[in-house]
């Protein structure tokens, strides 16, 4: 009869952990080591990583026939964070270790050859994985602590190496528990001072709406004018994440191999910007084993489209559903992947491919042909999607040398803070956190516009020919320009300046 183990880990998929039986076998037959249950290729190397780790630990490899079954079978396991709970549970299959230590523990991390473990990606999510799945606790690579740290309730310990997780499931010594980071951490880049950003007094007010209600924005105008400067002071206005935000973005980013070695949770909003030549995998997630995207990179923060008509067809086609619906869909043989991208989209654009068309101080070279087809690039849908459209002129060097420092970001902060607010009593039980978020059904309900208002609205509604979905983003914008007055209903001046950010600015 074979002498069995069983030990607990996990695996990513999509941006959420699951947990793993890691089943050891050791019987009679010719010596080998076989993984079972899908291993992709990452886990199938572990064999070797696994073999020597254990011998340059002062353990040794039972010369039989070794069985490594990872259940779920059904259940597709890529990465290397299951190397560490495959060599505890070969060490206890092969009586090197006892089982009753490590019965309710699950063991992640990479090893090195010499037995040293290192951090992984995903860690925050397959802890969490083990958490909801009521164990007891969890062994992590040293540097992966931090984001764990602030877990209550749940014993996560920290090692370096299999030397000190073989002692400590001989209970020969304690392992240190996670420990915080001392500096937090945040995903925030490209961020500026805020009031240095003289004039554009319009594009900072409506900056400060998007903030406040989350609304997407498009920033127009000729090169030089401020627009990636406008774009990049944002995430100063915005609210830190909230604790529950904090951890699924740090969760994301964990899972994307992006946090810096030692982060904690992430607290600032992300603000992602890529290139225009990304693809559309790389833009909403993608892959054989699919990965988050950038769009989800920027979950709960800001994603940046810098000189939009460059992106290609297929990009922006591919960024319409994820817009609407705050979530991304990927299915694969293997099954279907979830990625949330709850994102605030701040895009910016020239009018021409020269770009100075509308400006007043270099003269446009394009035809008017070029100019329609340039626009056209990102017509139609995408638009209906844009909250706030907002021209954006260069300012004159007279007008930065007489204008004082504008207001601080923390000024500005504090009335978005106060918006929120009132959004989050409005959407309490909906499960939505902003204006922006809402549907027909919270409109009709939760929103109250005075009869001047709404005919206002009405009136422009059939005389701009907008489509359903612009008329509602249209209340939803005056909504949060409404709640920045502190107002409980919707006014004719709330609707008229909402009105006034869908101007045709691309004509």
């Amino acid at each position: 009869m074979g002498l069995l183990s069983s030990v607990f880990s996990a695996t990513v998929s999509g941006v959420d952990g699951l947990r793993v039986i890691v089943e050891t076998d050791v019987s009679g037959g010719l010596p080998c080591l076989e993984i079972v249950g899908m291993p992709a290729a990452s886990v199938k190397e572990a064999k070797h990583r696994v073999r020597s780790a254990i011998r340059n630990s002062g353990f040794s490899i039972p010369s039989r026939r070794i069985t490594v079954n990872l259940a779920p079978a059904g259940l597709h396991k890529a990465g290397t964070q299951l190397d560490l709970a495959m060599a505890v549970s070969l060490l206890v299959a092969s009586r090197q270790l006892p089982h009753t230590t490590i019965c309710n523990y699950g063991f992640l991390g990479e090893l090195a050859l010499d037995g040293t473990i290192r951090p992984v990606p995903g860690v925050l999510a397959m802890v969490l994985a083990l958490y909801e799945s009521g164990h007891e606790g969890a062994v992590i690579p040293v540097d992966n602590q931090g984001e764990v740290a602030f877990l209550k309730g749940f014993d996560i310990r920290v090692a370096s190496n299999l030397a000190q997780v073989a002692a400590f499931v001989k209970g020969q010594a304690s392992l240190p528990a996670a420990v915080a980071p001392s500096a937090k951490r945040n995903a925030t880049s490209g961020s500026v001072v805020y009031e240095q950003i003289r004039g554009q007094r319009a594009a900072k007010r409506a900056l400060e709406i998007a903030a406040a209600g989350e609304h997407s924005i498009l920033l127009v105008g000729p090169p030089g004018a401020g627009k990636s400067l406008l774009a990049k002071a944002l995430p100063e206005i915005m609210l830190d994440l909230s604790h529950e935000e904090s951890v699924t973005v740090t969760k994301i980013h964990s899972v994307a191999g992006l946090l810096p070695k030692g982060s904690g949770l992430l607290t600032r909003r992300p603000f992602r910007s890529p290139h225009h030549t990304v693809t559309p995998a790389a833009m909403v997630g993608g892959g054989a084993i699919p990965k988050p995207g950038e769009i989800t990179l920027a979950h709960r923060g800001v994603l940046f489209l810098d000189e939009l008509p460059e992106f290609s067809v297929q990009v922006i086609n591919a960024l319409r559903q994820p817009l609407e619906d705050g979530v991304v869909n990927i299915t694969r043989k293997g099954g279907t992947y979830r990625f949330p991208c709850r994102v605030l989209l701040v895009a910016a654009m020239n009018l021409c491919p020269c770009g100075h068309w509308g400006s007043d101080w270099q003269f446009c070279q394009c035809t008017p042909h070029q100019r329609r087809q340039y626009v056209s690039k990102v017509n139609g849908p995408l638009l209906d999607r844009i909250d706030i459209f907002m021209p954006v002129r260069r300012v004159e060097i007279e007008e930065l040398a007489r204008e004082p420092n504008g207001e601080s970001a923390q000024l500005v902060k504090q009335r978005v803070e106060q918006a929120r607010n009132l959004q989050r009593k409005r959407l309490e039980g909906t499960g939505l956190v902003s204006n922006a978020e809402m549907g027909p059904k919270q409109l009709s309900t939760l929103l109250s516009i005075s009869a001047s208002g709404r005919r206002l609205l009405l009136d422009a509604y059939n005389r701009m020919g907008l489509s359903t979905r612009a008329y509602y983003r249209i209340m939803k914008v005056a909504a949060t320009i409404a709640d920045l007055d502190g107002s409980s209903r919707i006014e004719e001046v709330h609707v008229a300046e909402a009105l006034s950010y869908r101007q045709r600015v691309l004509e």
